[in-house]
């Protein structure tokens, strides 16, 4: 029923990683999407040292190989690689990748502001090799993961107009808070429980730059469509042609609730099947050209 456009395993495992428990296994995300009634899914490599333990690319292709097709490979490189240096010729490695079968670059989050050089250089080799990019977001920079922009997102709509041709899957709580005005002003960084009261910058950057489509991923995704459901449905219809589920499946054990939001809101009539199949898994077929 559904297609994951954002989950994560390692292939063997390791330590705790960021206060929790470490990271789900292949065969332990396979059940887990087997539980919700996922089909097959994104599987995007961590690499940020900021606070997870590095991950090899080639792990992403090693399960996706013995997945039978399930897994989905995403690859990503540090932006500081090859020369360290805003000239650095990136798409020798991301083209490597690309021609190996991987789908997009991510989950791209290094704790470096959006118009960065670096960040700039690795978004040009992307756009120019046709690989969409999973991003991650953080309120500031030092001490946490994630790429900054100012409230209202401002370098990030910079990025978006330098790359037009660049699929960008907008993800991340700083991201997603702004479906709203935020409330108190420049509170972002949880998960806002109020209804959306006022249209914050994500619906106009939605409406406004057509590179730019939603991974509903996580507490933030999930989170920015349950807080007010009527929104929602109005969110959904409007932009269904650019939103895609996913679960952000990091342990065993994490709360999943979108795919029941979801179907919920399909059964009371309020979302319409043609909608609820684009965003469950046909906007992720066609983007990812599976």
């Amino acid at each position: 029923m559904f297609i994951d456009i954002h989950a994560h395993a390692y292939r063997l495992p390791g330590p705790p990683q960021d206060g929790r428990l470490s990271f789900c296994q292949p065969d332990q995300l396979l059940a887990c999407w087997d539980a919700l009634g996922v089909e097959r899914g994104v599987v995007l490599p961590l690499i940020g040292p900021e606070v997870y333990l590095p991950q090899a690319n080639e792990d992403i292709l090693e399960m996706a190989e013995r997945s039978n097709g399930r897994i989905i490979p995403f690859c990503n490189i540090d932006p500081r690689g090859i020369a360290n240096s805003p000239d650095a010729p990136l798409d020798i490695w991301l083209r490597h990748y690309r021609d190996r079968g991987c789908k997009g670059i991510g989950e791209f989050m290094p704790n470096l502001p959006f118009n960065h050089p670096l960040v700039l250089n690795l978004f040009a080799h992307a756009e120019a090799l046709g690989l969409p990019v999973t991003f991650d977001t953080a309120d500031r920079i030092g001490g946490t993961y994630g790429l900054y922009a100012d409230p209202g997102l401002a370098q990030f709509e910079e990025c978006l107009q330098r790359f037009p041709r660049l699929t960008f899957f907008g993800h991340g709580p700083e991201f997603w808070a702004e479906i709203a005005v935020l409330d108190p002003p420049g509170h972002r960084s949880g998960y806002p429980k109020h209804p959306v009261r006022e249209e914050g910058v994500v619906p106009r950057l939605f409406r406004q730059y057509p590179n730019l489509h939603g991974d509903l991923s996580a507490g933030s995704g999930a989170n920015a469509l349950m807080r007010d459901p009527d929104h929602a449905v109005r969110f959904l219809a409007e932009f269904q042609d650019r939103l895609m589920f996913g679960t952000d499946i990091c342990t065993v054990d994490q709360p999943l609730p979108l795919a029941g939001f979801l179907l919920g809101l399909l059964d009371q009539g309020r979302l319409e099947p043609a909608v609820f199949r684009k965003v469950a898994r046909e906007n992720a077929v066609r983007l990812l050209a599976l």
